[in-house]
């Protein structure tokens, strides 16, 4: 589904595997070094991108799950760096992915739905356009999942619309395994004297739609059978969440209340929880083979690797499920920067300070050298990466603009701090709103906004969400950006 042009130059995997074009090449090798045959710390680096769905940042081994096993990520952590409180701006998929696109919030690039693509003027700013049009070679793989597919962009495309599916009839390979066929495609492809940027966007572990609408013969979570023997005889921890402030009613009665979280008695949770798991792992063993290619082609010395999801999920916690909504179940996500060019005193360490979906295209585009557009409002990572103490955010602003009855998905804004988190549902009428207190109350049990002695911390936190909500409509007005402070 989607095109795909391929370079008329030869592949990596030519190159390698054929004595005669090596050959023909030698005069212009002579003359102009080769790209592989250069100090890595001298050349623009490969990129891989890789992008789960609903993926929250505790369904990793490496972040403490207890029971998840994923070797392979783990490997990217341990030999590079993990941001521990990374977040998506926007929980939900296509506002999400424009922003990992463009780094650039809701308010900015408006993408609010699910069949609108990104317009082509924030098209042509997004990091894949910026690369290809600086000589790297663009691929995509799996879940596009803004609007209409793109025509323009990539050299190599292979993603699909709307959700998909982890099973075609007449095809028995999981989605998971195709999409790291083609992600190694796209490697075996690469042109020998280009830098490469590839996108993978792996459907798991998103729930298939169609085990919700007709359960008992649709599976919710259609993992990969080969692992099916995983989890058997494990014992997910459940849910901790004791709300001491119950949720309000209009929460209780939309999506997050009433489509998913109902079907989280024990039992459906752990058979949820470990279908999930399954899908994970799959995702993990699609890592280890994406980066068994980089060694045998070759590539591994300078191909850097970002692994991050859209957002995050809920699975009972609150009485919810689905997403969308500020609570950190929701918008916490992974963050893995693995560069093999790090000096060895920089790998394995986890940095604590606030990281978002935005910062993505400033920190790929700062990995090959290329100015971050005016528009932009994420940051590189890179600085953090390398041990340096760049001068870093402190607060956030999340937005998700549902322009429909609340009481399908509940509109909200709010500002996270280090340690507080202000949440407003925009559009109930009163505005109802909730103060967390994220150091002693880390599960946001109890709202403090009705309570007296936090009066003072709610209107500055009212205050910053008023200066945010200014500052980013500003922003959409003249495309210059300046953060709050």
């Amino acid at each position: 589904m989607g095109y795909e042009s391929r370079s008329k130059g030869p592949t990596r995997r030519s190159v390698l595997k054929s004595g005669i074009a090596a050959a023909a090449m030698a005069a212009v090798d002579r003359a102009v070094p080769r790209a592989v045959a250069q100090p890595a710390t001298d050349r623009q680096p490969n990129i891989i991108l890789l992008v789960t769905d609903d993926q929250r940042s505790d369904s990793l081994s490496c972040a403490g799950n207890t029971v998840l096993k994923t070797p392979n990520i783990d490997a990217l952590a341990s030999n590079g760096v993990r941001f521990a409180n990374n977040f998506t701006t926007t929980a939900i998929c296509m506002s999400s992915r424009a922003s990992i696109l463009t780094g650039m919030y809701l308010t900015t690039h408006g993408m609010n739905d699910f069949d609108r693509p990104l317009p082509p003027r924030l098209f042509r700013q997004s990091y894949p356009v910026l690369l290809q049009n600086a000589g790297y070679y663009t691929g995509f793989v799996g879940k596009w999942g803004v609007g209409t597919l793109p025509t323009t962009g990539y050299d190599f495309f292979k993603g699909f619309p709307g959700q998909g599916a982890y099973y075609v009839p007449g095809n028995p390979k999981h989605l998971t395994v195709i999409e790291a066929d083609q992600a190694i495609e796209f490697l075996q492809g690469c042109p020998s004297r280009r830098p490469f940027c590839l996108g993978v966007s792996f459907k798991a572990p998103h729930v298939q739609d169609e085990g919700r609408t007709v359960p008992g013969i649709y599976p919710k979570y259609p993992y990969d059978r080969h692992l099916d023997h995983l989890y058997e005889n494990d014992v997910v921890p459940p849910v901790r969440t004791r709300d001491v402030t119950p949720q309000p009613d209009f929460l209780t009665r939309s999506l997050n209340g009433t489509r998913e979280a109902p079907d989280f008695s024990p039992a459906t949770y752990q058979e949820t929880m470990k279908d999930l798991y399954r899908l994970l792992a799959g995702v993990d063993l699609a890592v280890g083979r994406i980066v068994a290619e980089l060694k045998s082609l070759g590539m591994d010395d300078n191909t850097v690797i970002i692994y991050t999801a859209d957002h995050g999920s809920f699975y009972g916690e609150h009485g919810f499920g689905g997403k969308w909504l500020m609570n950190e179940e929701s918008i916490r996500t992974p963050m893995i920067l693995y560069d093999p060019r790090l000096p060895q005193n920089q790998r394995g360490k986890v940095f604590e300070q606030m990281s978002l979906n935005i910062d993505v295209p400033a920190t790929v585009l700062d990995l090959a050298g290329i100015s971050t557009p005016i528009g932009a409002q994420g940051k590189s990572l890179l600085p953090i990466a390398r041990g340096e103490r760049p001068n870093w955010r402190g607060e956030w602003f999340y937005e998700h603009h549902f322009t429909g009855d609340p009481v399908v998905i509940a509109a909200s804004e709010g500002v996270r701090t280090t340690d507080w988190k202000y949440i407003r549902y925009i559009d109930i009428k009163p505005v109802y709103e909730q103060l967390f207190d994220l150091k002693n109350d880390p599960r946001e049990e109890k709202n403090l906004a009705g309570e007296s002695s936090h009066a003072d911390r709610l209107a500055q936190m009212r205050n910053r969400w008023q200066v945010w909500r200014t500052a980013l409509d500003q922003h959409r007005a003249d495309q210059r950006w300046v953060e709050p402070v």
